[in-house]
């Protein structure tokens, strides 16, 4: 008697009619909004550099696929132009474009096709190369181009430091909250995006409305934003109920880095997040926790990118010791 063999696919098994492909698509349109903003603000160097992100990847992954592995090119599936368009949103608009090109190389030829291509890779490929880039060119990678209140065009020669840089280079120069205040954009500036900062770092408002898009759509479960976002709301309200003139205060943390970027876009990959709801929020309080104390007492003035790549690491674990019920298992019934 002949069998058939069992084939076992890659990540993300979704129980719908939709493919990787829609849910591909359906995460770039939720990204569009902060795009035209990041393009708003930052002018055409913006543009620049997310077609430099989106060519390289797509490149990669082809050229890779096709000469190296000699396996099927998978080029159209959408994952190499979102992970073009998420890589972008992780620099800054003045970033050399061959540094965006070695970003994109690590991206899709280390982060992704060396653990077997896309529902294989462990890791987020985007936030690899951005924390790749981080740390081997660390002068160019934080020299965020500044907006201008009343005056958002940005000149790519003038160039500071984020909010969170502003704190935290303050605060450990002996200075309160107080003081820093005057430096630092305020809340409405956060949330259109008139700040400098990342691509997709400042436009709060239009990252939150391509979120809420994802979770109407069912791409992504509440789950994960929410309780990352909370958590980090607490932690940080804690120590700013304690001591307002050295910490700042819950909302400038939502806000400004990319908190709330990496909480509905970065955290909710459905390859290198948990399967279970309970595994989420695991997931997610780990991830905000960890943002927050590199935030706070670590070197970096920002830690969501490093926070979600540990956590990553751990998504195998939860998903060991947080399984779902098997269908047909028994549940015991309590009786009243």
């Amino acid at each position: 008697m002949s069998t058939q063999p069992i084939i076992v696919s890659g990540s993300p098994h979704v129980h719908s009619d939709r493919t990787s492909k829609k849910l591909m698509y359906d995460v770039i349109i939720a990204l569009l909004p902060a795009f035209l903003v990041s393009i708003y603000v930052f002018g055409i160097s913006a543009l620049i550099v997310t077609s430099v992100a989106i060519t390289s990847c797509i490149l990669f992954e082809y050229v890779i696929q096709k000469y190296l592995l000699k396996t099927s090119v998978t080029i159209t599936d959408g994952s190499a132009l979102l992970t073009g368009i998420l890589l972008a949103f992780n620099l800054p608009s003045n970033l050399p474009i061959w540094m965006v090109i070695v970003g994109g190389l690590v991206a899709i030829g280390i982060a992704k096709l060396s653990f077997g291509g896309l529902g294989f890779n462990i890791f987020n490929p985007a936030l690899v190369g951005r924390v790749f880039l981080l740390v081997s060119f660390p002068v160019q990678m934080t020299m965020w181009p500044t907006a201008i209140e009343n005056n958002t065009t940005v000149i790519d020669a003038v160039t500071g430091a984020t909010s969170l840089g502003v704190i935290k280079e303050g605060l450990q120069y002996g200075e309160t909250m107080t003081e820093i205040s005057s430096r630092i954009p305020s809340t409405i500036s956060m949330l259109l995006g008139f700040t400098g900062g990342s691509l997709g770092e400042m436009p709060a408002l239009a990252l939150l409305l391509g979120g809420l898009y994802l979770i109407i759509r069912k791409v992504i479960s509440w789950h994960i934003p929410v309780v990352m976002l909370t958590t980090m709301a607490v932690m940080t309200g804690i120590f700013w109920f304690l001591d307002p003139q050295h910490y700042a205060n819950p909302i400038i943390h939502i806000l400004s880095g990319g908190a709330i970027l990496g909480a509905f876009y970065m955290a909710t990959d459905l390859v290198t997040s948990p399967m279970t709801k309970k595994g989420m929020v695991i997931f997610a309080i780990g991830i905000g926790v960890i943002t927050v104390v590199i935030r706070l007492f670590g070197a970096y003035p920002e830690g969501v990118s490093f926070a979600i790549l540990i956590m990553n690491a751990f998504v195998p674990l939860i998903n060991k010791y947080f399984k779902p019920r098997r269908f047909g298992s028994k549940i015991k019934a309590k009786i009243v």
